[in-house]
């Protein structure tokens, strides 16, 4: 009897980045969907790197986005004359996450209360049903000698501040929580 081998000869893989050799092990592949709400000021440039950097820890993962960019705040006013347009928030309800840069600015200052721009950031909170800021303090012991404290007051600085806005609609003048960690 005969036999006939067939050798199989698969094409070679294409050059693996680390990154990339880590995600194709990985067993679980997630995806996310983000709405962008860049807003005003340094926010759209803060945005922008943040987005990249997820793009490329995710791509460590496995883990892909989608992301929908919206108006919040004065470029939402210079474009649609209110400060957080419907489709905004309905976008960002339907996101599994919301990245929120800057909001505010000279610009808009001068507006009435229902025009400021930052009349769309208070709009937004209940919108999402979200009620607390949280605002870590880490003073990295490289720049330790950097502050204005003592060093011996600022080496070590761990902390997070969760200010939560409870003086109706403006969340200015509110009381402070401070967890140290």
């Amino acid at each position: 009897m005969h036999s006939h081998f067939h050798a199989y000869h698969p094409k070679p893989p294409p050059l693996l980045l680390p990154w990339q050799f880590h995600r194709t092990l990985s067993s679980s592949l997630a995806s996310y969907t983000i709405t962008l709400l860049p807003g005003d000021g340094i926010g759209p440039e803060v945005i922008s790197f943040t987005k990249d950097v997820l793009v490329l820890t995710g791509s460590f993962e496995g883990i892909t986005y989608e992301f929908r960019e919206m108006l919040l705040g004065g470029t939402a006013l210079d474009a649609t004359g209110v400060p957080m347009p419907d489709e905004t928030l309905a976008v960002s309800k339907q996101s599994d996450a919301v990245l929120l840069g800057a909001i505010g600015g000279y610009k808009w200052d001068k507006n009435e209360k229902h025009l400021k721009s930052e009349t769309g950031l208070l709009q937004l909170r209940p919108g999402l049903q979200v009620f607390a800021n949280l605002r870590p303090a880490t003073v990295f012991p490289q720049l330790v000698d950097a502050s204005t404290l003592k060093k011996e007051v600022a080496e070590g600085v761990d902390l997070m501040v969760v200010r939560e806005p409870t003086g109706g609609q403006s969340s200015f003048g509110s009381p402070l929580i401070i967890l140290n960690f």
